[in-house]
């Protein structure tokens, strides 16, 4: 029976969101991949109890994690029931809908009926009355924003969500579903967004200016933009990189010879700060007041380990940020 540390508490650090109560830690785990039913279950353990013996209290999931669609709140689920019962109440859990999940008209965007619908789903596979956080999952052109925000706010009105966010969305909308959501007096604390050095977008589109104007935490996914932003690329590409084990979001086009140099460069700038690469990408992103957390995937533990050392250094120089900019955009 898993114990949980009692130094759990001891070295992560804590950030709020935004203007909210809430706190998360710097680093969240992330079950985009590897908790599905390709995933070894024992490993899948043992990263969970990894991050929460670190402080990781946050576990980040969706309807459609897998593959197969729902598998990673199954297997999730299954972990909770077996070793985390005891503190479900130390834990933040989110999940997410937006994106296809079912066949159909009501499997997908951000009606009403799929929101609630898909959230009923994900608790019964979770085996949860309720989660901290409830996400759209992406902007919906086709539905009005106020149905959607609508739909949010009956989930957190029935009590099986205690906060919402938004996943995906730009800067003008994000403006327009937080007046929407004021006025109806919902608990929206944060979004979720791609953000790391070589994918500049939230930048570009206003979300993380208008997020810090609006008081709202920004956590980050792919902030190692897929594996890229560490060592593992720096001779070749692995044989169980993702680029070999899952092309669907890492193609090996990507990894070419000029992303190679860029890959080198930074990674002599995260020697010369005593850090490996990934750390130092995380800790470029934490550096950012509006950034409440970064969400790290592993394929094993020991990767748990390695970026949680990010939150140790968080502090760049003035001409440690013009050179990473610099090898970026060149």
């Amino acid at each position: 029976m898993y114990i949980a540390s009692d130094k759990r508490y001891e070295n992560m650090k804590y950030k709020r969101c935004g203007e909210s109560g809430l706190l998360l830690p710097e680093v969240s785990l992330g079950l985009w991949h590897n908790f599905g039913d390709t995933g070894v279950y024992a490993n899948m353990e043992q990263m969970c109890f990894t991050a929460f013996d670190n402080g990781i209290t946050h576990f980040d999931l969706a309807n459609n994690y897998g593959p197969k669609e729902g598998s990673a709140e199954r297997n999730f689920g299954s972990i909770l029931k077996e070793h985390f019962k005891p503190y479900r109440d130390e834990m933040i859990i989110s999940t997410k809908a937006g994106y296809g999940m079912w066949p159909g008209p009501y499997g997908d965007g951000g009606s009403r009926k799929y929101l609630i619908a898909s959230l009923d789903q994900s608790l019964k596979r979770l085996g949860l009355d309720y989660v901290d956080i409830f996400y759209h999952h992406r902007m919906d052109p086709q539905t009005p924003l106020e149905e959607t925000m609508g739909a949010l706010a009956q989930i957190v009105a029935s009590g099986k969500a205690l906060y919402v966010g938004l996943s995906n969305y730009d800067g003008p909308t994000l403006e327009r579903a937080t007046n929407i959501l004021e006025e109806l007096h919902v608990p929206f604390v944060i979004n979720q967004n791609c953000y790391n050095m070589f994918d500049r977008t939230v930048e570009r589109n206003g979300l993380m200016n208008m997020a810090q104007k609006l008081g709202k935490g920004v956590i980050c996914f792919s902030p190692l933009a897929q594996g890229m932003l560490t060592d593992r690329y720096l001779n070749g590409i692995p044989e169980d990189s993702r680029v070999r084990t899952d092309g669907r979001f890492l193609q090996e086009s990507r990894v070419n010879k000029e992303t190679v140099e860029k890959i080198t460069k930074l990674n002599s700038i995260a020697e010369n700060r005593g850090q490996t690469l990934a750390q130092m990408a995380l800790s470029w992103l934490l550096k950012e007041e509006v950034i409440t957390s970064v969400l790290v995937g592993a394929s094993k533990p020991a990767q748990i380990l390695d970026t949680i050392k990010a939150v140790e250094n968080t502090q760049f120089t003035k001409e440690e940020l013009e050179e990473i900019d610099q090898i970026v955009f060149s």
